[in-house]
């Protein structure tokens, strides 16, 4: 039995009637030929997984990387992301929550846009949360940056606002709208807005 730790969390909608009439039409041309009808089937039934893109603005690195196989977590692709979403003032990793992932994964697929996820902040160390609270109102004191289950974003490309009300709809967790600063924050703790 596999763990929910190691399991993809399903974000894709339920089957929906375009589906049902792929899924008809592709049994209807398995008589024909079976292979190629087989081979469609499985796909539709088990699509390949999840992937994201990400682009870190502080380091000025790139990942475009899938994260979740056939309902598995690929725990390679989950130290990259971990990585590119370290705190880059201390060079500190954490793993990072993979419902944030599926969270950026699901907020990606109602954007519908080709551009990756640019992040202004993902994991921030004690140290840093700590400095940045001195500096600037409206730092938690327990972030969920502090345990890689928050993240702040942009897609270049696609309004700000717009995103902070798709994130609002997903409903996946706290989602803050930052106008001047021009980006969005997506947790996955409670569920709340601001």
């Amino acid at each position: 039995m596999v763990s929910l730790a190691t399991r993809c969390a399903k974000t894709e909608k339920p089957f929906l009637r375009r589906e049902f009439l792929m899924l008809c039409a592709v049994t209807t041309a398995a008589a024909l030929n079976p292979s190629t009808a087989i081979a469609a089937v499985d796909r539709l039934l088990n699509p390949p997984g999840k992937k994201l893109s990400l682009y870190n603005l502080h380091t000025d690195e790139s990942l475009s990387i899938r994260y979740c196989r056939h309902g598995k977590y690929d725990p390679e692709a989950l130290k990259k992301i971990s990585y590119i979403l370290r705190d880059h003032r201390t060079g500190d990793i954490k793993t990072i929550d993979s419902q944030l992932l599926d969270l950026l994964y699901t907020i990606g697929l109602k954007t519908k846009s080709n551009s990756p996820f640019h992040v202004i902040s993902g994991y921030r160390s004690y140290a840093t949360n700590s400095m940045l609270r001195r500096k600037r109102n409206g730092i938690a004191s327990k972030s969920l940056h502090m345990y890689g289950k928050a993240i702040d974003i942009r897609i270049p490309g696609y309004s700000t606002r717009r995103l902070h009300e798709v994130a609002i709809q997903v409903q996946g967790g706290g989602v803050g709208y930052y106008p001047k600063a021009d980006f969005v924050h997506v947790d996955v703790g409670r569920i709340r807005f601001w």
